[in-house]
């Protein structure tokens, strides 16, 4: 016997402003059979497939220490750098820049309740980087 991850869980101060930031960072969305209103404390969201689903809790306890769990962000289409700079337009903070001079590494950002989550290079410049160097 085993077990899937049926979802995972974010404790947030508000559900339904986080949901709605997640759901436009990463393509997601709500369940239209039930929909994400501004007061849920719990607000689900879903990848296209339904594949993976995010679940928003609002809770009273403040965010105190860096998150043991993290999100690690891959472009779909164009650059890391492209990226954090659309995540930085839609309202993410920089918290490390961890980019090495070949071009390898990550920026680590911040969503707007400051949880911690990482871009990477996407895989065509994985892949070129390692073209190159062959």
């Amino acid at each position: 016997m085993t077990s899937y991850v049926s979802h995972t869980s974010i404790d947030c101060a508000n559900a339904h402003t986080l949901s709605v930031w997640w759901s436009e960072v990463l393509g997601y969305a709500e369940d239209p059979d039930d929909p994400n209103l501004p007061d849920h404390e719990e607000c689900l969201i879903r990848s296209a497939d339904g594949g993976h689903q995010l679940l928003f809790l609002t809770v009273p306890d403040v965010k105190q220490v860096k998150n043991r769990i993290h999100f690690d962000l891959r472009p779909a289409d164009g650059t890391r750098d492209e990226e954090v700079a659309r995540l930085r337009a839609h309202g993410a903070t920089e918290v490390a820049d961890r980019r090495q001079p070949d071009g390898s590494g990550w920026v680590v950002l911040a969503d707007p309740e400051g949880n911690e989550f990482c871009v990477l290079r996407s895989i065509a410049e994985v892949e070129a980087q390692r073209a190159a160097s062959a």
